[in-house]
């Protein structure tokens, strides 16, 4: 992105991407740690005179930080052969050029370590059925994993309203949803996240689900919209991804997005209107209700 220090990042494991060299780079506290620890085992292994209890040991740790993600990968429901396909197409595209400027929710560079994934669509999923939801606000599409991820939980007659920036982007989503039976409850809106909000503002829209994950500086913004323009029903509930950033809020680290991150949680922990609960899903996901009554 042109206005922050990292690009925005969610999910890397995905049942498609831990094979190959191609893999995405870890971006999440777990998997960093993961692999800063496979990192200091490897340069302990070439000193001499170290104590192989020591080595041992770190071995272990090793295996235990290293193991989470893939083992709640494999003990979560699996993907769709829709949500397969689009985490395939995404992990083999090439986003090596600038995203659309403007403002929007995407701007900067594109990656493919913002594609949502495997163990967290499955939990948006699952929040869509306990709550029995049937109209759902996508904010930051990208190519439509949690999109379609969320369309495939709703009753035919459910609808996900996706906000998306890039027209080359929303375009190779689409494609996609085209080649699933519940593509057809995906409309996309290509424009900045801010228009799409005033206009289903305006026209009086309610959402039983509002997904957040965009570009982090926006992330006041799009809650502030979604609060003061009553965007969500009543029982409703605002999930918001990257509330962790790579472990940057309580390592003091601060890049861009860190910094927004941060400020953002803060933002929310004061909000006197809604109740919320950080789960250390991923690369954090916080999940806010309103509790007055809006």
């Amino acid at each position: 992105m042109s206005t922050v220090g990292r690009p925005d990042t969610t999910e890397t494991t995905t049942t498609t991407a831990d094979a190959g060299s191609g893999a995405p780079r870890p971006v999440t506290p777990t998997s960093i740690v993961a692999m800063r620890l496979e990192a200091l085992s490897r340069r302990l292994d070439a000193v001499d005179g170290i104590d192989p209890q020591l080595t041992a040991e770190l071995s272990d740790i090793c295996r235990l930080a290293s193991g989470l993600d893939p083992y709640l990968s494999a003990c979560t429901t699996p993907e769709s052969p829709g949500l397969r396909t689009i985490a395939e197409r995404t992990l083999a595209h090439d986003w090596s050029r600038p995203a659309a400027e403007g403002g929007g929710t995407r701007p900067g560079m594109l990656e493919r370590e913002m594609l949502s994934g495997h163990v967290e669509g499955q939990t948006l999923k699952l929040l869509l059925h306990v709550a029995r939801a049937k109209r759902v606000l996508d904010i930051g599409m990208f190519t439509g994993y949690s999109a379609l991820a969320m369309a495939e939980a709703l009753p035919d007659d459910g609808q996900v309203i996706a906000c998306e920036i890039d027209p080359d982007v929303a375009e190779f989503a689409r494609n996609c949803f085209q080649e699933s039976p519940s593509g057809h409850k995906i409309v996309v809106k290509v424009a900045p996240a801010l228009e799409t909000l005033h206009d289903l503002v305006t026209a009086n829209e309610s959402f039983d689900l509002v997904f957040i994950d965009a570009d982090k500086a926006g992330y006041v913004g799009y809650l502030a919209a979604v609060l003061d323009g009553d965007l969500l029903a009543p029982h409703g509930v605002i999930c918001v991804d990257n509330t962790l950033m790579q472990g940057q809020p309580y390592t003091g680290e601060k890049t861009a997005n860190g910094a927004a991150i941060t400020a953002f949680n803060t933002a929310v922990a004061a909000e006197p209107r809604v109740e919320q609960v950080l789960v250390p899903l991923r690369d954090g996901l916080t999940l806010i209700r309103r509790v007055d009554g809006g």
